[in-house]
């Protein structure tokens, strides 16, 4: 008997070296092998789809489902991201040459402002036009020099991002040819009952899929809207715009009204009355019933969470994983909750005398 236990509490650190270990070696390529995962899971139906339509092998049905993935979700982001860097290049030479005059436009906004604000403002030590101008002159240089500079240091990194989206396409391959054997493995591994794998497994699942179409849908909806209203408005920079307020829409509840609101604020206290009145309308009844309709029937409806778990978990998820987090906390949120509920039914009830 002692003998089997120190077996087992053998076997147990063993397994837990390893797998420390195996987990400290992937660490440079998470985020290939994560996304791999993510991806994986959303096309795995459209991979089990064409199977029984076609009935092909196995080898080439993962191919043809990986070249529809690179051409529906990869090719797009990195077309845009491209398109992003140069017009964050553009908007910082249009910005050191002069060509946009921000230091105007901060003169024009405080001396629209009503006489009360402009002297709470000097209370405060914010009245001080020059230095006022110099500080969002050189944040605004600084933002745009950021993306700039990703044109110019995007060669350094190069290798490093070309290994990292190979062993992505790679794993990809086999997580789609090979997905429901590693998923059995997986749950055969979890010391569970099989219908509390199953429950957890189809959280998993639904979590992914509702977190990353539903806030996928949302950001790109919003960032279009957006971007439409700034380009109608003749508001320049317009891709960069939309591109952020798609970013920001990522975050409920506040969302693109980060990027759209100060700039209806600044039309309307420079006497652009229409153009403000017109943003605010549009960000309100359009950009805004986007996030309210939309998000809560792809999100909130999938997952089964409430709106404030998805939020803070959203918020926790992006501070600590970065972009990933948008995808990784909501579904560390939906595990906790679903773990606690299996340990609730599963806890034996106590029968009071």
């Amino acid at each position: 008997m002692n003998e089997t236990k120190l077996q087992n509490t053998s076997l147990m650190v063993l397994l837990t070296l390893v797998s420390i270990a195996f987990i400290w070696i992937l660490l440079p390529f998470y985020g290939a092998v994560f996304w791999a995962v993510i991806l994986g899971i959303l096309f795995a139906p459209l991979q089990h789809q064409l199977q029984l339509r076609f009935g092909w092998p196995r080898d080439l049905t993962a191919l043809c489902t990986l070249i529809l993935c690179v051409l529906i979700a990869i090719l797009p982001v990195i077309t845009i991201s491209t398109l992003l860097v140069q017009e964050g290049a553009s908007l910082y030479s249009r910005i050191e040459s002069g060509e946009l005059d921000i230091a105007g436009y901060v003169s024009q906004f405080k001396q629209s402002l009503p006489p009360y604000v402009q002297n709470l403002l000097d209370r405060f030590g914010m009245g001080e036009l020059a230095g006022l101008r110099e500080k969002i002159i050189k944040s605004t240089m600084q933002g745009s020099q950021f993306v700039a500079t990703k044109a110019f240091s995007f060669g350094q990194g190069t290798f490093e991002f070309v290994v990292g989206f190979f062993v992505m396409l790679y794993l990809l391959f086999f997580f789609l040819r090979d997905g429901s054997e590693l998923a059995r493995k997986v749950r055969a591994a979890i010391p569970l009952e099989d219908n509390q794998k199953r429950r957890l497994q189809l959280k998993f699942n639904r979590v992914v899929r509702a977190t990353v179409k539903g806030n996928v849908v949302v950001a790109i909806t919003q960032g279009a809207l957006g971007g439409f209203i700034f380009w109608y408005l003749g508001i320049p920079s317009v891709l960069l715009w939309a591109v952020l307020m798609a970013f920001l829409s990522l975050l409920p509840l506040v969302g693109a009204g980060i990027v759209w609101i100060p700039v209806a604020a600044y039309f309307l206290l420079s006497g652009a009355i229409w153009q403000g009145t017109v943003l605010v309308l549009f960000g309100i009844f359009v950009i805004g019933l986007v996030d309210n309709v939309l998000r809560p029937m792809l999100v909130g409806k999938d997952t089964k969470m409430p709106d404030y778990l998805i939020l803070i978990s959203t918020l926790g998820g992006l501070a600590i994983f970065g972009l990933n987090g948008f995808v990784i906390g909501p579904l560390i949120a939906a595990l906790f909750v679903s773990s606690w509920a299996i340990f609730v039914d599963a806890k034996p009830r106590v029968q009071l005398p």
